[in-house]
């Protein structure tokens, strides 16, 4: 009897002493751009890091991180912000069947993935957005002021002064913790004024670039893209005034131009020596000209064979004639 008595009680002091190890928090999403600084219960952040139910995401005062859950949701945490995934409860057809996240300050875009629009909470130091399909930005200050501007779908508001639904894209609304809740107003430079800082909608103002889904949702900045972001620096002092240029001597006077020497006569050119005039070329006797062949008259030729043979008959009769006489 004793024996089991005795073997109980060092069952039950191994148990007390060792404990069953708690279960590790579940993943619900993982890192899709860390730039800078983002940190997490577990340290320092990087790409495709999980991030886990119960966490909480802080970013240095230039970090970013831009985180998809399992659903499909998207959220980017802006510099100089603290979110915690608060509620995490996932079933088994790929949906969430709740999903809370608490901002505590600084600024986040959320784009709703393919859960039911009732599962998604985002809980604020002023109040709470209830989300129906939507894309939209927050802006809380230090002291909870926070602004909400819808880029789609509906969104409501609800705080210690009532709801407000946002319901057209650029539609924004400032509340303060326990205060009244304004009344949409498309945004506009006037709601950075309100909150204080020109760095309170910095994925509007473009002074913060987003990737992906989050960067195009915003395309357009809802005329803030063209703010001038003036940093929380002190101010800088004044630059000493520039010395005055020492005066420019004055211009030493041109001289004086002196005349010109007088033109000089062109040297006369050397007489020529005279030419030996060139005795005139002897006239050559031009060549006799060739006599022409005679034509070929059969006619011609033997009236001059007639002619002369007549003619030296006629010379035989003579002289016989004057022998004739002679004889006499």
């Amino acid at each position: 009897m004793w024996g089991l008595r005795s073997a109980v009680v060092a069952a039950l002091s191994i148990t007390v002493c060792n404990p069953m190890p708690t279960m590790a928090a579940e993943p619900v999403g993982e890192a899709l751009l860390i730039k800078t600084e983002v940190r997490g219960d577990r340290g320092p952040l990087a790409v495709k890091d999980k991030v886990h139910a119960d966490e909480r995401i802080k970013t240095s005062q230039s970090g970013l991180g831009q985180f998809i859950f399992r659903d499909g949701t998207k959220l980017a945490v802006g510099w100089g912000s603290s979110v915690t995934i608060d509620k995490f409860v996932y079933d088994d057809n790929s949906s969430i069947k709740r999903l809370s996240i608490k901002a505590a300050k600084g600024t986040f875009r959320w784009i709703s993935g393919n859960s039911k629009s009732s599962a998604y909470e985002i809980l604020t130091p002023a109040g709470t957005i209830g989300v129906r399909g939507t894309a939209f930005d927050v802006s809380i200050r230090p002291d909870g002021t926070t602004a909400v501007v819808l880029l789609s779908g509906r969104v409501s508001f609800c705080g210690a002064g009532g709801c407000k639904q946002l319901t057209r894209r650029c539609d924004c609304v400032v509340a303060k913790p326990g205060g009244a809740v304004s009344d949409p107003r498309k945004v506009s430079r006037d709601i950075l004024r309100t909150l204080g800082s020109q760095r309170s909608l910095p994925f509007l103002s473009g002074t913060q670039q987003l990737s992906g889904g989050l960067g195009n949702v915003g395309v357009g900045g809802c005329g803030l893209a063209s703010v001038e972001i003036q940093k929380d620096r002190p101010p800088q002092r004044a630059a000493p005034p520039e010395r005055a240029a020492p005066p420019a001597p004055p211009d030493r006077p041109a001289p004086t131009d002196r005349p010109a020497p007088p033109d000089q006569p062109a040297p006369q050119a050397a007489p020529q020596a005279a030419r030996t005039p060139q005795a005139a070329p002897t006239p050559q006797a031009a060549p006799p000209e060739k006599p022409q062949k005679p034509h070929k008259d059969n006619s011609r030729h033997h009236r001059g064979h007639w002619d002369t043979d007549h003619g030296r008959h006629d010379t035989d009769r003579h002289d016989r004639g004057r022998h004739t006489g002679g004889d006499k």
